[in-house]
């Protein structure tokens, strides 16, 4: 008799245990959308800020861009260009029109946030200017001296405002809005984000971005992660 109740309790654990287990599986799958991922499983607050990864890289390209034109280091000039045109089609003209049109204004109704929102909108003005700035002088031909020493001011500029402006961002803005509005409605941003990328890029912005700020930080050779690691 023991022995039979031995069996049934290890036949009871077993099947319940691979149960357990498969049930696990789905829900894995479930929630991930596939067992490799996807952009299904990108999250409202997670997708604003690999944009924001993108612009990170780009005000990396800035820095070393700067660097140069103030020590005379050979610089292709061409890909300061490239780097603010990149920042206009895809960080002022989606990304931060995306905040403007959808974030702020849902933090200034509910009356939270309202200085930083007022702050950041004026700070996506003062980008903007210095964006075109950059770009019109960035495109000349042979850009004088005095030139290239606005555009690395105003590259330097953009860099000092914009490291604090997605830090606060990412640190302070994204976290709250999820207190702000119901999950639902949470969602539903997300899908509207990811329609209107579609539609203004013909595909997935994020990758189209990511692969041209690559091309500029090999261009520039500054893509390698080693470049950044002290010698000490």
């Amino acid at each position: 008799m023991k022995n039979q109740q031995s069996d049934s309790r290890r036949d009871f654990l077993t099947k319940t245990g691979i149960l357990a287990a498969s049930g696990l599986a789905v829900t894995m799958v479930n929630s991930c959308g596939s067992e490799k991922g996807g952009d299904d499983d990108v999250t409202t607050n997670e997708d604003l800020m690999r944009e924001h990864g993108v612009l990170k890289r780009i005000l990396l390209v800035y820095n070393e861009a700067s660097s140069r034109l103030i020590t005379g280091k050979d610089l292709n000039v061409s890909l300061i260009g490239k780097s603010a045109d990149l920042i206009k089609t895809f960080i002022e003209d989606y990304h931060e029109k995306l905040e403007e049109d959808h974030l702020f204004p849902r933090f200034e109704k509910a009356g939270q946030l309202t200085e930083l929102t007022k702050t950041l909108r004026i700070q996506h003005h003062k980008g903007r200017l210095l964006t075109q700035r950059i770009i019109v002088n960035a495109k000349k031909p042979n850009p004088t001296a005095d030139e290239k020493k606005m555009m690395a001011a105003d590259m330097q500029a953009f860099v000092r405002m914009y490291n604090p402006h997605e830090a606060r961002e990412d640190t302070v803005l994204f976290p709250a809005l999820h207190k702000l509005i119901s999950k639902h409605e949470y969602d539903s941003m997300g899908e509207d984000f990811e329609r209107k990328e579609k539609e203004q890029f013909g595909g997935d912005g994020f990758d189209m971005a990511l692969d041209k700020v690559t091309r500029i930080e090999k261009a520039m050779n500054i893509y390698d992660l080693n470049l950044y690691t002290p010698d000490i």
